[in-house]
């Protein structure tokens, strides 16, 4: 990848802005921190969460249509380049490295999410296609979800 980040791959762009809803939707339904261990593929991708219980097979339905109902609104995927201590006030900082530069990137998809994020994006969810949850598992506070674009 010629030393770019594999977030900076254009071609999973999609599958990469869907995890940014799927993110903000865990958040929403469950209160649980964003994914703490992603791996995002142009096919197939997964995401760790840290929860008390396994969702239920309708919390699962829950999430997957709520994703798609977030792309369906089409909503435009922006990208503003803020002061670290403005930031503070817009996104969860705790992921980021101790020496992040002072200026950082946040994504926002419509109102729904804000991230700060190095990746490609889509312009527009309704170019993300059909986000759909595949497996999942759960072990010792972990729920790992994988999904795909279809």
């Amino acid at each position: 990848m010629d030393g770019k980040s594999k977030f900076q791959d254009v071609s999973i762009a999609p599958m990469h802005t869907a995890e940014h809803i799927l993110n903000q939707t865990m958040v929403r339904m469950f209160g649980c921190p964003r994914s703490r261990n992603a791996h995002i593929e142009r096919k197939k991708s997964k995401c760790d969460y840290q929860l008390d219980t396994c969702p239920t097979d309708a919390q699962i339905a829950e999430i997957e249509a709520k994703v798609n109902e977030v792309i369906s609104m089409h909503l435009p995927v922006t990208v503003e380049f803020v002061p670290r201590s403005e930031a503070a006030s817009i996104v969860d900082l705790s992921k980021l490295p101790e020496d992040v530069s002072e200026t950082l990137r946040i994504v926002r998809v419509g109102d729904y999410d804000a991230c700060a994020c190095i990746g490609a994006h889509v312009g527009n969810t309704s170019e993300i296609g059909r986000f759909r949850i595949t497996s999942h598992d759960f072990a010792d506070g972990r729920w790992r979800v994988r999904f795909r674009l279809e």
